[in-house]
């Protein structure tokens, strides 16, 4: 166990920090000789020298990385590789997001025994880089939001100007909306949000 690991999961978030250790456990009781490094200001976990996998922690997730080409193609045919986060398994905000313990131990063992095998690339090899969900198709924005958005120049100068990923979180509030009263609703909300310079989720955004 590294100091400098469980420095940074002292502080992190109240809700990440139960995440992080059990997610730390399981990854040295999978492979017991496994080296704990801080690599680009978060945990990373090596075997045999070579990055196994990686945990971090934000505001509002954590995430948790495998890396190699050959555990990537694993983790894809079990569509375990989730969206969102920086990691392969989506956003996670509590332990119960996670795969059963028994999966997860068996993920690890398994790209540890690809290491073994040779079949692990070094820590510089460029295309050595963290399992993730293939990107998202561009953002199309439903019709009845765009045309709310067309007779507010300020909202629309403001949405235009937003990242994809904000885009997104708006898109994606609206059309998960089941009745059409509340998509009305929403889609007055968000223009009067977006006209304010504000995000999906401002609320939990710092000042």
């Amino acid at each position: 166990m590294n100091p400098k690991v469980d420095a940074y999961i002292a502080k992190a978030a109240a809700f990440a920090q139960p995440v992080l250790n059990h997610l730390r456990e399981l990854v040295h009781k999978a492979c017991p000789d496994v080296v704990e490094e801080m690599k680009w200001s978060r945990p990373f976990f090596l075997h045999g020298g070579v990055i196994l996998c990686n945990i971090s922690a934000f505001k509002e997730h954590c995430s948790f990385g495998f890396w190699g080409a050959e555990i990537g193609k694993v983790l894809k045919a079990d569509g375990v590789v989730q969206e969102g986060g920086m990691g392969s398994l989506g956003r996670i905000t509590s332990v119960k997001d996670l795969p059963a313990d028994k999966v997860m131990l068996g993920y690890v063992r398994q790209a540890a025994k690809f290491i073994d095998d040779g079949l692990g690339d070094n820590r510089i090899t460029v295309a050595r880089r963290v399992v993730k969900a293939p990107p998202k198709a561009p953002v199309e924005t439903p019709m009845e939001f765009a045309v709310a958005l067309k007779r507010n120049k300020a909202a629309a100068k403001v949405f235009e100007a937003f990242s994809p990923s904000c885009k997104r979180e708006y898109v994606e509030w609206i059309a998960d909306a089941k009745r059409e009263e509340t998509r009305v609703k929403r889609i007055a909300q968000a223009v009067e949000w977006i006209a304010e310079g504000k995000q999906r989720n401002w609320k939990y955004q710092e000042c």
